[in-house]
């Protein structure tokens, strides 16, 4: 096995890291508590990857059953439990847990044991937040046609 293709070509390196300090404010808060943190968005990373903190306030939220055309996602628990669907069963998952869903696998997730913490981290860098930020502007004022347009503007496949 051997190295991807080089993506950088120059001689010297460059000065380029991006840093997030723990302390930042959400990036979007859900009705009902949920709190989603942008560490690296996909214009971050030249589009290699989205990295996100999920933070569940509480009461039981999560989706259901889907899958995705277009990106991978992973999930790494912080702190609570984070019940994780694999495409067969739901999962408790805790501090520590981690799960990678590749593009086109049945996945899905939720807290229904209160508050959790938990990464989530898309590859490529798809535009994500434009999802979470359309999910906390409006979703229950939609009809079920904006609904679907949605979803399926977001690479979201419900089963």
């Amino acid at each position: 096995m051997s190295y991807p293709p080089e993506i950088y070509h120059g001689d010297t390196g460059e000065v380029s890291a991006h840093l997030v300090r723990a302390g930042i404010e959400p990036a979007v808060v859900y009705p009902n508590g949920n709190k989603v943190f942008y560490l690296a968005q996909g214009t971050e990373t030249t589009g290699t990857f989205g990295l996100y903190r999920w933070e569940f306030a509480g009461p039981e939220s999560g989706p259901g059953a889907h899958f995705h055309r277009t990106i991978t996602e992973s999930f790494y628990v912080l702190e609570g439990t984070v019940t994780i669907y694999d495409g067969t069963a739901w999962t408790k998952c805790h501090a520590g847990d981690f799960a990678h869903v590749p593009a086109g696998g049945i996945h899905g997730f939720r807290n229904e044991d209160g508050a959790a913490k938990m990464l989530l981290h898309f590859a490529p860098g798809a535009p994500r937040e434009a999802y979470f930020e359309g999910l906390a502007e409006g979703i229950g004022d939609w009809d079920q046609d904006a609904y679907d347009r949605f979803m399926r503007e977001h690479d979201n496949h419900w089963l």
